[in-house]
């Protein structure tokens, strides 16, 4: 599969989130592909978007935020877990899509071996799950997404139709105050599109 042209990172973001649904997400490890298709994003837009890590400007944390489209923006949260971002839109302006979930495709026996004892469904259903079960840890902040040669990258993958596609206000959010806290900014494939069956 092609990864993606830098362009399309290049974008707003909300754009940038939905389109990511369906794409594939590849972690290489020792020349091995590990991932899966794209299943659940949330798009965080510029530091008037109080509920985006840009919303009290630059800091060395989510300095890759600032870069062109399509790098990796990798962070630790609650002491204990990695999240994965596709910066968007043009440099200079600090806006990322979260990946929640993928749906495995790639590298199953690696992927099991980092998920021991968790259902398969479950391998990569939350945006901690995944970075665990593809080993994507700070390491990976940066990466060029564009590059198929790199540690992340992503793939064309499987167009989603807007009728298998749901949005929703993003979670986790609480503290962000109106109207942020209630943009349908987070996008994801319906339970019962063909892709989930």
């Amino acid at each position: 599969m092609a990864v993606l042209d830098r362009s399309f990172f290049i974008r707003p973001v909300q754009l940038v989130a939905r389109d990511l649904l369906g794409c594939r997400l590849i972690r290489l490890i020792g020349g091995q592909r590990v991932g899966g298709l794209i299943i659940e994003t949330e798009a965080y837009d510029g530091e008037e978007d109080q509920a985006c890590h840009a919303r009290s400007g630059q800091t060395a944390r989510n300095a890759v935020m600032y870069a062109e489209g399509g790098r990796a923006y990798v962070y630790f949260t609650y002491g204990m877990h990695w999240m994965l971002n596709c910066v968007a839109g043009p440099a200079g302006y600090p806006a990322a899509a979260l990946i929640r979930a993928i749906y495995p495709t790639d590298g199953f026996p690696f992927i099991a071996s980092r998920r021991p004892g968790i259902v398969q469904k479950d391998w990569c259903s939350g945006p901690a799950r995944l970075t665990k079960a593809l080993a994507i840890d700070g390491s990976c902040n940066g990466a060029d997404l564009c590059s198929q040669a790199g540690a992340l990258s992503i793939e064309e993958g499987v167009p989603m139709p807007d009728n298998a596609v749901t949005t929703a206000p993003r979670v986790g959010i609480q503290y962000a105050p109106e109207p942020w806290r209630s943009q349908p900014w987070r996008f994801q494939v319906a339970s019962g599109s063909l892709l989930l069956d």
